[in-house]
């Protein structure tokens, strides 16, 4: 049987651990969750595209 291993947690403490998180924030809170994090992702990514082209021109002003 394939075990996932994911911070060293099997199967079982996975499902354990959904079953807890969906009794403490209920069926309709969680999706709400999940978009504020993946909004929060976005963002960040969005974020560090930004940061790239002024990490370039710093360099090409510095003479690398």
């Amino acid at each position: 049987m394939m075990n996932l291993l994911l911070f060293g947690l099997g199967m079982q403490e996975i499902i354990v651990i959904a079953l807890i998180v969906l009794l403490l924030f209920g069926g309709k809170k969680i999706p709400e969750l999940m978009k504020g994090l993946g909004k929060g992702v976005k963002s960040f990514k969005d974020g560090m595209k930004e940061i790239e082209p002024d990490d370039e021109r710093t360099n090409e002003q510095n003479g690398k």
